[in-house]
């Protein structure tokens, strides 16, 4: 599904956070509705596990930033887009799309009521469920520069702080993909 917000009286600083609220939205809703424990990786996919349950993606089109929502309900595994994705119904769940819809739009609504009101605990929230907060990972950055180093944080405009060998890095755009530990 697609989302309008519009951003009238929102600060473009803090238009960053939209991925990071509806990723929030979309935990929140299975992990309540169906008892998945779902996370989110910065900035823009759910995880369960490490299977990509749903990925995020957001259009500037002032005053409105429209959010692309793609959560994965009812395929099966032949159908899924990419091998490292999961659906609802691969967990063992069979969502009604109408109410799963429903409870999404209640859950971002909320989220999106705080964002407006400058809600601190919104970045508390997000931490929370991060996955990629203290995961070593490789982010590849536009112009194709990356950067390796452990995901440290968030600031407050939901940006990903990484700490490259003592430096801190502020992320944000990019592909993030999170690293393994070598195996001894």
């Amino acid at each position: 599904m697609s989302v309008g917000v519009d951003t009238t009286g929102v600060p473009a600083a803090q238009w960053g956070w939209l991925p990071l609220l509806t990723g929030l939205a979309v935990a929140g809703t299975v992990r309540e509705q169906f008892g998945v424990g779902a996370g989110v990786k910065w900035p823009n996919d759910v995880l369960v596990g490490t299977g990509k349950l749903a990925g995020i993606l957001a259009e500037v089109s002032a005053p409105v930033i429209v959010v692309g929502l793609g959560l994965n309900v009812s395929l099966s595994p032949d159908e899924l887009p990419d091998p490292n994705a999961v659906s609802l119904s691969m967990l063992g769940i069979d969502a009604d799309r109408t109410a799963l819809a429903g409870h999404l739009l209640r859950a971002l609504s909320e989220r999106l009521g705080r964002w407006r009101d400058g809600d601190p605990g919104l970045a508390e929230e997000y931490r929370s469920v991060s996955t990629t907060i203290g995961t070593r990972v490789r982010a590849l950055l536009p112009g194709d520069s990356e950067i390796v180093g452990v995901a440290t944080d968030i600031d407050e405009a939901g940006r990903l702080l990484i700490d490259d060998a003592g430096t801190t890095v502020t992320v944000s755009a990019g592909d993030i993909t999170h690293l393994r530990p070598a195996e001894a």
